[in-house]
């Protein structure tokens, strides 16, 4: 039976190289993420996560452990999940996005806790300041207001007839006082580009369809939609409705145009996750994370879609295509 043993211990060392040794020095972090292991957008961040610990010296599955579980989008599930990584006992917590942060923070205020993609971390009791956030959590914010009217000036350059533009949005999931002034800052920046800012809150499918519909005999107009997480779960419903009554419109988030919608700007969905390695870095190393400072982003993204463009027969400026980050045809 020794024997035999030591045979499986063997065996176990050839696919796990050093775990042994490792044991005892292993660091371990948690990641709880928003989506699907299955969804193509989930597989490059969680590279970039990867990269960037490996570029500060973290063999990844020699000295440090990476344990992933998937939220789903479902509420009950993120709970689930958040207090089954706490049974692993971590070093360090990264959550994709505020609802899965306040999960982990609602099971841990110990733990230290890394957010990327938190839309208003003030609000949501992540952190007391951006300075300094106090507590067992920092990160990254999800968007900084001074990037919206650039949503209204590609919307303009692309569809320089629209006048009017519908703003669709879930007042119900942007509560805070950050989404306040993001609408402010709308409506405040629609006379610099000659456009009248019509504010279209939504809160069931039913209202999308209603809203969007009431465009379809104005051909002045476009829309807008803003970050929010309600308006990302129904983006099929708002690209068909969009294309449908040939709307020009302009979104937040990159995903939108890769499944059809015209332009879109906003941050960079890879880019968080790499930075967020650094933090995670720092922490494992000693420091606490309530004196890393939370941090907006620093890195946006235009893209088009000529295909759609061509669709609404839109002819894109030669100016405008040479800003794209990236061009869909």
């Amino acid at each position: 039976m020794k024997r035999r043993a030591f045979i499986t211990l063997l065996a176990g060392a050839s696919v796990w190289p050093l775990a042994a040794s490792a044991q005892k020095s292993m660091r371990r972090v948690g990641v709880l993420m928003g989506g699907a292991v299955t969804d193509p957008e989930s597989q490059p961040r969680i590279a970039a996560l990867q990269q960037g610990l490996e570029k500060l010296g973290w063999k990844v599955g020699r000295e440090l452990q990476i344990d992933y579980r998937w939220a789903m989008a479902d509420v009950v599930r993120t709970r689930v999940m958040a207090e089954e990584l706490l049974r692993l006992r971590p070093d360090v917590l990264l959550a994709d996005g505020g609802t899965r942060a306040a999960a982990l923070l609602e099971a841990s205020r110990t733990v230290p806790i890394v957010f990327v993609f938190a839309g208003d971390p003030i609000a949501q009791g992540l952190a007391q300041s951006f300075a300094r956030p106090g507590g067992n959590a920092t990160g990254f914010t999800a968007f900084e207001l001074t990037y919206v009217p650039k949503l209204l000036e590609f919307l303009t350059e692309i569809a320089p007839r629209t006048r009017r533009i519908a703003v669709v949005w879930n007042p119900a999931t942007n509560i805070s006082q950050y989404s306040q002034q993001m609408m402010r800052l709308i409506e405040e920046a629609a006379p610099r580009f000659a456009v009248q800012a019509i504010m279209s809150p939504v809160q069931a499918p039913g209202d999308i369809e209603a809203a969007l519909a009431r465009l379809r005999t104005d051909p002045g107009c476009g829309l807008l939609v803003p970050p929010d997480n309600y308006t990302t779960v129904h983006r099929k419903l708002i690209l068909n409705l969009s294309l449908r009554y040939r709307l020009p419109a302009a979104y937040a988030y990159r995903y939108f145009v890769a499944d059809g919608g015209l332009i879109a700007y906003g941050v960079d969905a890879i880019d968080p996750f790499g930075r967020a390695a650094g933090y995670i870095d720092r922490i494992l190393r000693g420091e606490k994370p309530g004196d890393l400072p939370v941090q907006a982003p620093t890195k946006y993204e235009l893209l088009i879609n000529l295909k759609t463009a061509k669709a609404l027969d839109l002819t894109v400026p030669d100016t405008l295509l040479a800003r794209a980050d990236e061009v869909i045809e």
